[in-house]
């Protein structure tokens, strides 16, 4: 008989070329190839030859600093449920000092590219998703984002909006912490679908609508929150779906200030078209790595991400007693919210591990 030691290793190595295999299926499927291949070709050809080769070029020369933004922010906004909005509000506000409403109405713009391409990504590899969580709070975010867009944005102070996003996330990241210290079993659908559920869920829409309509993002974190803490949905399965109901969000808002509001002029255009030939590439990859990442190891870099961007807000968002108050208001807020679905278990089901594993290996 080995000792225990080999047969760990064994039932390692075993578990590694499953995964192995698994991974070169996905990735090699031919519908998947062609789709992530198709979004590519089509985006670099339009944006070609809507600008010319040598204006296109110039304009991603001179707007590098937002291209190399967006690399790391497509890839997240593929791969978890943060959002490119999540990266590139943060960094063009406090970093390349974009105004708010500017930066707010690019991290749109260009999600409806990315997100749009990491979800046609999603379908292709045929990742699980909850369709009809996406149905009815992506038809609850369209008013949210409209009444945000038109009502909220326009009389908001600029600070208070960058501080409201940071606690909100930070207040969830608290609670995604606690959960995943505990052994609390996931599902990997919602366990029933009523009137209350759908009512809910359109509920969230609009508040997530709202949000997204103040920093570009945030319809897909709070959805996730709601999906995880609540509905104890496994995060392989809540992250590819916020993707797709930012992709639905985002495609609203952005024809919403394109056409109706009309601010979706320059530089705002200029460092859209800088970064879209990089994002139809980093967001498909963040949601192949997404599908191919542990459960446990996507909640770790949510973590790590809201904390980078928790540090940050401290450091370069000038405080003052009025909006240190204001911030422990929404702290408080989001947090008793996120504690009562943390604390709702209404929804949890006991999942034998045989079952659990069986449904993995399809995700």
């Amino acid at each position: 008989m080995p000792p225990p030691r080999i047969t760990k290793t064994n039932c390692s190595i075993n578990l590694s070329r499953q995964h192995f295999n698994l991974t070169k299926t996905k990735i090699f499927a031919p519908s998947f190839l062609r789709t992530s291949c198709l979004c590519a070709i089509a985006a670099w050809t339009l944006w070609l030859t809507a600008l010319g080769p040598a204006t296109a070029i110039a304009n991603f020369i001179a707007h590098w600093q937002v291209a190399v933004t967006m690399i790391f922010g497509s890839m997240v906004a593929g791969g978890t449920s943060m959002g490119g909005g999540a990266v590139a509000f943060p960094v063009l506000t406090k970093w390349l000092q974009v105004p708010p409403h500017d930066a707010k109405v690019f991290s749109l713009a260009i999600q409806s590219i990315g997100m749009g391409a990491a979800s046609l990504t999603i379908v292709a590899m045929r990742t699980k998703v909850e369709w009809k969580f996406i149905r009815w709070v992506g038809l609850g975010s369209i008013p949210g984002i409209v009444l945000g867009s038109v009502f909220l944005a326009p009389i908001l102070p600029p600070e208070a909006i960058k501080i409201s996003f940071t606690m909100m996330v930070s207040s969830f990241a608290i609670l995604l912490f606690a959960l995943n210290r505990t052994r609390r079993a996931r599902n990997f659908a919602i366990p029933t679908w009523r009137k209350r559920e759908r009512v809910f869920s359109l509920g969230v829409g609009l508040i997530g609508g709202i949000i997204s309509s103040l920093v570009g993002s945030g319809l897909d974190i709070f959805s996730f929150s709601v999906m995880v803490l609540l509905f104890g949905l496994c995060e392989k399965v809540s992250t590819p779906t916020s993707v797709i109901l930012m992709a639905i969000n985002a495609w609203t808002g952005f024809i919403l200030h394109q056409y109706f509001i009309g601010d979706f002029i320059e530089p705002v255009r200029n460092y859209w078209l800088a970064a879209v030939p990089v994002v139809v590439v980093g967001a498909p990859t963040g949601a192949i790595l997404c599908s191919l990442l542990k459960r446990q190891t996507i909640a770790k870099i949510l973590i790590g991400l809201i904390s980078i961007e928790s540090i940050s807000s401290l450091l370069l968002i000038p405080l003052n007693s009025t909006l240190v108050s204001f911030s422990l208001c929404v702290f408080v807020l989001f947090s008793s919210i996120y504690y009562w679905m943390y604390q709702t278990k209404v929804y949890v089901q006991k999942v034998d591990s045989q079952s659990t594993n069986k449904i993995l290996k399809r995700i």
